[in-house]
């Protein structure tokens, strides 16, 4: 029996997005976990799900999500808050093992942070007008004020890497005036590309406000599971079993991008067809 639950957490941890922007959250994964082996699919010639039916989020997770299966994952990360906030209870009635998002675990650390119940949401258009963020803080504490903004711009600036410059910060300022002018306490940075724009949105709505960074509160999470199931793996990573990278296009710049997303090089990146 031990033996088979060693064979169970020596496993891959399955992590899936519609493009590179969760690889901020296996960046996460490894600097919590170092031990843990990652299957990361990239979705990227569907990218973006935001501008997508909810029908089709949700053929669209399946398919990615029976290829991880297929790949002998012990858990599944969804690090796409698009998909988080649609597909989140398919997935969940149709596998066995642990399935999580990233907008619960930034929600949940948002209003244990809050003081002035004060909390603040940025993220893409589609993630804004979907409210999940503001349906899941409302359901930990319902008296919570949520305060929405969208920032689109911030995903080409990170994937551009003009996330340091001026331009971005005048971006930034003008993107987050409203919510310094509603005093906000707390910002949840809901989306997985917004880490690399860290320091601008600091210096746009100041040092008091907490930013919640979802990819670095949904790794907590998978910690806790893992370690709440006894699955966390303890032998220590060699070449052999190192992690794997999956796209479904290979979009114009890339390795460029997924580099400055995980702050490493990607050794292993392969294509493939769902």
């Amino acid at each position: 029996m031990k033996s088979n639950k060693q064979d169970e957490a020596s496993r891959p941890i399955g992590v899936f997005d519609s493009g590179v922007g969760g690889l901020t959250v296996v960046k996460e994964l490894n600097r919590l976990l170092p031990n843990e082996r990652i299957i990361y699919f990239g979705d990227t010639g569907r990218v973006p799900y935001g501008n997508k039916s909810k029908e089709t989020i949700v053929h669209y997770s399946l398919q990615v999500a029976y290829f991880l299966m297929k790949k002998k994952i012990k858990m599944l990360v969804v690090a796409c808050n698009t998909a988080s906030s649609v597909s989140l209870p398919t997935l969940k009635r149709h596998f066995h093992i642990p399935v999580i998002g990233v907008i619960d675990p930034g929600a949940r650390a948002a209003i244990e942070n809050t003081k002035l119940n004060k909390v603040g949401v940025i993220g893409t258009l589609g993630t804004v007008r979907s409210n999940a963020y503001k349906k899941a803080l409302r359901k930990i504490k319902s008296s919570v004020n949520v305060f929405q903004e969208p920032c689109p711009l911030f995903v080409h600036l990170a994937e551009d890497g003009w996330n340091r410059n001026k331009i971005a910060q005048m971006i930034s300022d003008e993107y987050l005036k409203p919510m310094k002018a509603r005093k906000v306490d707390t910002l949840i940075l809901g989306c997985t590309h917004y880490p690399l724009l860290r320091d601008v949105i600091k210096r746009s709505v100041g040092n008091k406000v907490e930013l919640i960074d979802s990819g670095r509160e949904t790794a907590k999470e998978v910690q806790r599971i893992l370690e709440k199931k006894d699955l966390l793996n303890h032998h220590k990573m060699n070449d052999k079993n190192h992690s794997v990278f999956y796209v479904s296009d290979f979009p114009h710049k890339f390795k460029e991008v997924s580099q400055r997303f995980l702050s490493k090089e990607l050794k292993y990146v392969h294509k493939v067809i769902l």
